[in-house]
């Protein structure tokens, strides 16, 4: 089996669950020793772990919130504590709250902020002084972020947008340090927070050229490629994984 991560310590937010577990199942399988964080899903995060480590791999879990700087930080340090880098960080952590502009309450706007823009910032802000040449910083933005066809998800789509901003920025900072950051723009992806096999999920397919909801490991195959050796030439970009919601 091909391990092009061996050795490498990566870091995924929110990897308890759907995506976030899938990338940490794969990172792991490519040789890395992930470390996920988890703020509720503690019984999933244990499972996570154990499947991981069955399988021959590394794991730590490490409950975390997202939306707090500080506790970003100390994640990092506790990584740092038992690897002593960080080589990939994935920043998957985030919500999706969902209302008119009318009912949208400011409260909401900013804890969607701090989770889905200030948390990414502060999670790379973490990193850096552990990380060297050749790290890895990969971001799960999403297609809304080029293409939002139905209402109550204004305040949600802009903050993924803003993570295009943020990245094209944060390349030319980190590009001479040799480390590479990039979006990654899942579609529709079957997980327990967007089935497929809903009305509302079927509905989704109409916007699709490819009429099935993304899986998952197609998600975590791209972290993956971005996170490796051959995607060195690649930083500041935003990667479609979407099935044509967008085209």
């Amino acid at each position: 089996m091909s391990t092009p991560l061996q050795g490498k310590v990566a870091i995924v937010t929110g990897g308890a669950r759907g995506i976030g577990a899938a990338i940490a199942r794969r990172l792991a399988a490519d040789g890395a020793h992930v470390a996920f964080t988890y703020q509720h899903s503690g019984s999933a995060a244990e499972t996570l772990v154990a499947d991981i480590v069955a399988a021959g791999g590394s794991a730590l879990a490490i409950r975390s919130d997202a939306a707090d700087p500080a506790a970003i930080s100390a994640s990092v340090e506790q990584v740092v504590a038992v690897h002593g880098r960080v080589d990939i960080l994935v920043n998957n952590a985030g919500i999706a709250l969902m209302g008119l502009v009318d009912d949208f309450s400011l409260e909401d706007f900013d804890r969607t902020i701090a989770v889905n823009v200030r948390g990414v910032f502060a999670g790379v802000k973490a990193v850096l002084p552990h990380m060297g040449q050749g790290g890895r910083i990969v971001n799960i933005s999403s297609t809304n972020a080029l293409r939002m066809p139905t209402s109550g998800l204004a305040v949600y789509a802009m903050s993924k947008s803003a993570l295009s901003g943020l990245t094209q920025g944060l390349a030319r900072d980190l590009g001479p340090r040799g480390i590479t950051i990039n979006n990654v723009l899942p579609g529709p992806v079957d997980t327990d927070m967007n089935p497929e096999h809903t009305e509302f999920g079927a509905s989704l397919h109409d916007f699709m050229a490819i009429k099935r909801h993304g899986r998952p490991q197609e998600i975590a195959s791209m972290v993956a490629y971005l996170s490796g050796p051959e995607a060195a030439f690649i930083t500041g970009a935003d990667l479609l994984v979407d099935g044509g919601f967008a085209a």
